[in-house]
């Protein structure tokens, strides 16, 4: 796992090496054992490394290969790279290292940006072609690994993360206002190409841009999921899907322990993250190393499960490691640097607890394999069973979903940024899409490409990247997400949901931690802000800083801020708490 930036020149200006340096900088975290900037022509490449396969210099990057005339810089994990290198050798193609970098610089060769058709993996990167001046970004099919850019006045910039490019100068931070509405609507998620910075996009998930040296660019998708069951798979059994999810995870997960160093799991103690260690366990890992965090409890609710993750480790014999946190001593002095690490504003309450507990593995290994997307892929979010009868899918879906009415958000924010109901329309657009049918299916999809991408995957990605933690996630195995498309509604959603998923489960990991209620990451003092915490939000939000910024309106503020624990969104969220933390990220990144 790495970090990487880069910039192309459209015009005969010299390329800023001395700002891409400070990009590069930025995401040291990302990538704190080595770093390299590399120009030719109007092209320049900077990469930070994070060392996992070839830990040789060899494997550096940028990568270049002069008989080619192409480099690269790579940010993430090829998971099939010894298979496509005995593919390409057998093509004539000579290695001078042995990790999964030079594979993707042969692959482009020989295949074009068609390769990515070939890589199971998780990807984000940038090739250079020397002769023609062309540059190619790609990003894999879920958006695992992110990529942002800004258009520069004769000239691109790219990196790894939002903060990075703004290291670099010259960029457009007005607030954008589609994004802002989509942040305040849709959980913070802000859709691709979108970010909540008028002048930074992000690459969408499964998309190849080509950059040709006058500036000219193409964009297309390659991937996306089909909600439809195949005509021979029509006569499969419950049972028969059951066999066929499991031998998919099985091959996913197996496909994750490809390193040159430990793999570890973390461990919530629900069904996802505790399949992926039975199945380890069943692969004959030993020894292996499981972390959880749990915070302290607010009122009635608790703050952890560590009764379940407890039953995994023991019945597997983990080397398991617990980190609790109280909002005192450990929450709010590490908010700051947990909000410098967002590429975005991300506002889930449990992103807190990713930050904290990244810190704590990242003492003991450098991978490890999280349980993200079994929710959105498998249907076990409770807004998917009544989808089954609905007749305006659309707006059921954006009822359960959405944090706040259009109208409450004219309320919320200065009439400078008011616009359409841009959320609404983006979802009714994206449900209106081919390729999904039933309504179910629609709702299954867009949080699989979008919500997913823009909110567990991200928050995964920028919190375990900002301890130098890289973080794998085999429910995203794309040949897993296919076939899970294709299964019958009914066979996902029985069961209170994830039903296909549970019964797998039942073959292989104590029935204890799946015949439960739903549990989630839970982070109750910035659900139900009181004493510390509330001050430390109220001060955010009435603070001259965002006075000055004239984002809110004053009156609604103070209708939070009376009483922030009547003030919940459809997904249980605080809003005084997005409210706060856009302020707050605003301001730990000088905007």
């Amino acid at each position: 796992m790495c970090g990487f930036c880069g910039e192309i020149r459209f015009d005969d200006r010299p390329i800023d090496l001395a700002a891409l340096a400070a990009v590069n900088a930025v995401m040291e975290p990302r990538g704190p054992d080595a770093s390299g900037l590399f120009q030719q022509g109007r092209v320049a490449l900077g990469h930070r490394r994070l060392s996992i396969i070839d830990l040789s210099t060899h494997a550096g990057q940028p990568m270049v290969d002069s008989d080619l005339g192409l480099t690269v810089a790579f940010n993430g994990c090829i998971y099939n790279y010894k298979q496509l290198r005995e593919e390409l050798a057998g093509k004539g193609y000579r290695f001078f290292s042995h990790g999964d970098t030079e594979v993707v610089l042969k692959a482009f060769h020989a295949w074009g940006a068609d390769c990515v058709q070939r890589f199971h993996g998780m990807f984000a990167f940038a090739v250079a072609e020397r002769d023609s001046g062309r540059l190619t970004l790609v990003r894999d099919r879920l958006g695992i690994k992110p990529l942002y850019f800004a258009e520069l006045p004769g000239g691109l910039r790219f990196a790894s993360t939002l903060p990075a490019l703004l290291a670099g100068g010259g960029i457009d931070t007005d607030l954008d206002p589609v994004a802002l509405h989509h942040y305040m609507h849709f959980h913070a998620v802000v859709p691709a190409p979108y970010t909540i910075l008028r002048g930074v996009r992000k690459l969408p998930p499964a998309t190849i841009r080509v950059i040709e040296a006058d500036g000219t660019t193409r964009e297309h998708g390659y991937w996306a999921p089909t909600f439809e069951t195949l005509p021979e798979e029509q006569g499969l059994s419950f049972d028969d899907w059951q066999d066929r999810v499991l031998g998919a995870l099985r091959t996913a997960v197996e496909r994750r322990l490809v390193a040159d160093v430990d793999v570890g799991v973390l461990l919530s103690g629900g069904l996802d993250s505790s399949l992926i260690v039975g199945l380890l366990a069943e692969g004959g890992q030993t020894g292996l190393n499981t972390f959880s965090v749990g915070f302290e409890s607010v009122g009635d609710e608790a703050g952890d499960e560590f009764q379940y993750s407890d039953i995994i480790a023991s019945h597997y014999g983990t080397r398991h490691h617990k980190i609790h946190v109280d909002s005192a001593s450990r929450l709010l002095p590490n908010l700051p640097s947990c909000i410098r690490a967002m590429a975005e504003p991300m506002v889930s309450h449990d992103v807190i607890g990713f930050f904290l507990l990244s810190q704590e593995v990242a003492k003991h290994v450098k991978v490890v394999q999280s349980g993200q997307g079994a929710d959105e892929v498998f249907g076990g979010y409770h807004w998917y069973p009544p989808m089954q009868e609905s007749t305006d899918a659309a707006m059921d879906y954006a009822r359960v979903f959405c944090d706040r009415g259009h109208n409450e958000y004219l309320r919320a924010v200065h009439p400078r940024l008011h616009g359409d109901d841009y959320s609404r329309d983006f979802i009714r657009a994206h449900f209106d899409m081919p390729g999904a049918e039933a309504a179910v299916d629609k709702a299954l999809r867009i949080d699989q490409l979008v919500m997913l991408v823009d909110d567990p995957v991200k928050r995964v990605d920028n919190m375990t990247m900002a301890w130098g933690l890289e973080a794998r996630v085999p429910f995203l195995d794309h040949e897993l997400v296919e076939l899970a498309a294709r299964i019958p509604a009914e066979h996902k959603l029985c069961d209170d949901g994830k039903c296909v998923l549970k019964a797998v489960g039942r073959r292989v990991i104590p029935k204890e931690v799946i015949d439960r209620p739903k549990g989630y990451f839970p982070v109750p003092a910035l659900k139900y802000p009181r004493g510390e915490v509330l001050d430390m939000m109220r001060d955010a939000v009435t603070s001259q800083r965002a006075r000055d910024r004239q984002l809110f309106q004053p009156e609604y503020v103070q209708e939070l801020l009376a009483d922030p624990e009547s003030h919940i969104t459809p997904l249980r969220g605080s809003k005084l708490w997005q409210v706060a933390l856009l302020e707050l990220w605003l301001q730990e990144h000088g905007i």
